[in-house]
């Protein structure tokens, strides 16, 4: 019994374990490869060691480790980063919101269904009816039809505005349902934190552009927020997040997403990129001279700044080129001390 005791202790550790090297291997898009296991494995299995103080210095602010920063520290950086995945309770509320449309969708489409085979066979009844009295009214004469007649033809008027009735109620409920579809859709490409565009609607906003667009992208990352997430707790820190969504929404004058936690992506169009610069740089002013503070104590919250990294190309070279050169910048403005923006070459 207690070799048993011991084993499960062993497994739920070495569950925690796993769990936080692949969180790790998430928070730096880094991929499931063996030598990034191996580096991640070494951090967070031996958090006193050189490597994981020499890691937690990198990183400090937020900051990802990049290939360079990887390779100096013994590990070996191997391409194929993946992008980090929503939270397992983000996935299953929107799936269990979708599934609760597509059966409201297939409830109605069987009232539709019901209604239209009903409306058909009373008309199929009322047809056969009236082929019934005329030929009574060819057997017996015209005033024995008439009456039937009248009786049939008011009892058909009846069904009809039934049927209508019911009509009415499912075009009302088809209307609701299209309504929370497109509510739904539009929820899908917004970010519920900050109300701005997600990562998805920001590659789709990419995807449309046509292939000659000349187009400047910029990566933009908070400077120091694991340390405002440490100090005044997460609410503090959605609300700095938001803070710079809405300002760079307003002053950035160009497509605004939060791209992942503290990270944004700015899509520009026609602009050059020294005007991209100045807008960013504008925003960055604008920002830092807020003196943003606790709301619940005044605590001041201290000067909140971001960096940023920013390329130029034409839509043909696809989103993901000229991310990864945007955020390749946005490392440099990161290691030159923060609160700058980094042209890429």
């Amino acid at each position: 019994m207690a070799s048993k005791a011991v084993d499960v202790r062993q497994a739920t550790a070495g569950d925690r374990l796993f769990t936080r090297v692949g969180a790790f291997l998430s928070a730096h898009r880094l991929s499931p490869d063996p030598a990034h296991y191996a580096f991640a494995y070494e951090v967070i299995a031996c958090p006193d060691g050189l490597i994981a103080r020499r890691v937690a210095e990198l990183t400090d602010g937020g900051v990802r480790l990049t290939a360079r920063d990887i390779e100096q520290l013994g590990g070996a950086a191997i391409g194929g980063a993946r992008p980090a995945l929503p939270a397992d309770g983000e996935m299953a509320a929107d799936a269990a919101t979708h599934e609760a449309m597509i059966e409201r969708m297939l409830h109605q489409l069987d009232g539709f269904g019901d209604t239209v085979r009903i409306a058909h066979a009373e008309a199929n009844d009322f047809g056969r009816d009236l082929a019934r009295s005329a030929a009574q009214m060819r057997d017996v004469g015209a005033d024995a039809g008439v009456e039937e007649i009248s009786r049939l033809t008011a009892a058909m008027i009846e069904r009809v505005q039934h049927a209508e009735a019911k009509l009415e109620s499912t075009r009302r409920e088809t209307e609701e349902l299209r309504a929370a579809l497109d509510e739904a859709r539009g929820s899908a490409r917004t970010d519920p934190l900050t109300e701005l565009p997600n990562r998805r609607a920001f590659d789709e906003a990419f995807a449309a552009l046509a292939p000659g667009a000349r187009v400047a992208v910029a990566m933009c990352d908070i400077d120091h927020f694991k340390r405002i997430n440490d100090s005044f707790g997460h609410p503090v820190g959605d609300r700095v997040i938001r803070t710079v969504a809405r300002t760079l929404a307003e002053e950035g004058g160009c497509l605004v997403a939060r791209y992942g936690g503290e990270e944004f992506a700015m899509l520009f169009e026609d602009v050059s990129i020294d005007e991209a610069v100045a807008r960013i740089d504008r925003v960055r002013g604008h920002i830092g001279a807020r003196r943003l503070r606790v709301r619940e104590t005044g605590e001041p919250i201290g000067t909140v700044s971001f960096s940023a990294g920013i390329t130029v190309g034409l839509a043909r070279e696809g989103r993901a080129a000229l991310v990864a050169r945007a955020d390749a910048a946005l490392y440099g403005a990161k290691e030159q001390g923060r609160a700058r923006t980094v042209a890429a070459a």
